[in-house]
């Protein structure tokens, strides 16, 4: 695979990783603010989401730092897009 597919593919993965994490991190938001041990959930979901986002950016990444740098890219693409469309809604 040349070089470009293979940047193209850890951007893609970076976007996946992204909405894996903010996505978990909504649902965390409306699953603790009902539950009766908020901290519990919180904190376990916290580090679930890292665990898996850190570990998916190593695996994507494979040791290339140019691959490691589009995937932290998608990741940031879809923290931008969280934040839009939260605001969208709030308004």
């Amino acid at each position: 695979m040349n070089e470009t597919a293979s940047l193209f593919f850890a951007l893609l993965g970076g976007l996946a990783l992204g909405t894996f994490f903010f996505g978990g991190l909504r649902w965390t938001v409306h699953k603790g603010m009902m539950s009766n041990k908020p901290g519990l959930w919180f904190f376990g979901s916290l580090l679930f989401r890292v665990i898996v986002t850190v570990g998916g950016i190593y695996f994507v990444a494979g040791g290339n730092w140019k691959k490691a740098l589009m995937c932290v890219l998608g990741f940031a693409i879809m923290r931008m897009i969280f934040i839009w469309n939260a605001l969208k809604e709030n308004k």
